[in-house]
């Protein structure tokens, strides 16, 4: 017999002769990872996937290797520890929890749809600004050659230093502190070692928990030089969103934007995604009211002020439809090609409309035409 025929299965209680070897180990030179089958491979791969962490920083790998990835983006891990907290900063329930569960949310669901007023509508209003200041710090960091993980890290320290939480921390799991979405990623992109590329388009989503309450805002970015086709398809995005916000009054019915939204995008040559949606938010960082993107939804429920929600169009250069890598976040598009989102907190006013989390004085300038 050689070698190979002479390794034993890894998987726990398998004994057997085992030649097949994990890719990524082989990729990584990590001796000893065999198994007998592609059932025990799989069976091992939640415990076994520990085994690529290595101590090398500068090693690097693609934790799914034999994942179908529909267009040219790949994760780059390992993922950097879990950032740090300090203690005198509260938080949001489901911050401390195993699952990252929020119990208010599972409790409430989306059958209330409350009002913002008073001192509540006054700590909404300050909690979204520092949103906007946090993402203006993160969009002053992007440039070639820096890492989503970099960004992530002037993000959680942006947040902190305002004594806030960075809402995505351990929400149902998620590991940092913000979402980088690139490219072809839809939404729900996880910061990790990849490098910006020239012609890259980033979008990055702040949400920060202060003071009982949750800001949320997003706002795709330029990398370099762009192209102009994806130009054209943030530009559009941003309308699209502008669009939504225009007719937000009180009487209008949320399935109302999303027609608003479809209408702009189909006639730029975009599609818009329809798993992902708007959402109340305040004391509970997702909440009622829904709000789809696009036309003909099935939207419950109609603008009353003190009413609190984002709108946070997904629009693509091809399909509408979307797929996740197997880490359970990373929403990318089926046909690999790029999608651009902006997301802003709008309260509905007596007379109309204000936008939250709206630029500052000093926020950078535009990139957009």
């Amino acid at each position: 017999m050689n070698a190979i025929e002479q390794q034993v299965c890894k998987t726990e209680g398998c004994d057997k002769k085992a030649s097949l070897q994990c890719p990524t180990c082989k990729k990584l030179e990590i001796a000893g990872s065999y198994f007998c089958s592609q059932e025990c491979f799989r069976k091992s791969w939640a415990t076994h996937k520990s085994d690529h962490v290595v101590d090398n920083p500068k090693r690097t790998y693609d934790p799914f290797p034999s994942y179908p990835y529909t267009g040219t983006l790949r994760p780059v891990y390992p993922l950097t520890p879990k950032r740090h907290v300090p203690a005198d900063i509260p938080r949001p329930d489901y911050a401390e929890r195993s699952d990252g569960m929020s119990i208010q949310e599972r409790t409430y669901g989306n059958a209330q749809m409350s009002s913002v007023s008073g001192e509540d509508l006054e700590t909404m209003r300050r909690v979204c600004r520092l949103g906007r200041e946090v993402l203006d710090i993160a969009a002053r960091a992007i440039k070639v050659g820096v890492t989503t993980d970099e960004i992530d890290r002037v993000v959680h320290e942006a947040t902190v230093a305002r004594k806030a939480y960075p809402s995505p921390l351990n929400y149902y799991n998620f590991p940092k502190s913000v979402c980088t979405s690139v490219n072809e990623v839809v939404c729900h992109g996880i910061p990790d070692q990849r490098k910006l590329e020239d012609g890259d388009i980033l979008n990055i989503d702040i949400s920060l928990y202060k003071d009982g309450f949750h800001a949320d805002l997003n706002k795709t970015y330029f990398v370099g030089n762009v192209s102009e086709e994806s130009k054209k398809l943030v530009k559009t995005t941003r309308e699209c969103l502008q669009k939504a916000i225009d007719i937000c009054k009180p009487g209008t019915k949320y399935r109302e934007l999303g027609a608003q939204i479809e209408k702009h995008a189909r006639a730029n040559g975009f599609s818009v995604v329809r798993t992902y949606c708007g959402h109340g938010v305040g004391k509970m960082f997702h909440s009622a009211p829904n709000v789809p993107h696009y036309a003909s939804n099935r939207a419950i429920g109609v603008m009353k002020p003190g009413h609190v929600f984002t709108i946070e169009p997904m629009i693509n250069a091809g399909s509408y439809d979307d797929q996740t890598w197997r880490d359970g976040w990373t929403a990318v598009t089926v046909d690999g090609k790029r999608s651009a989102q902006f997301e802003h907190v709008v309260l509905i006013t007596e007379t109309g409309h204000e936008i939250l989390t709206r630029r500052l004085p000093d926020s950078p300038p535009s990139q957009l035409a």
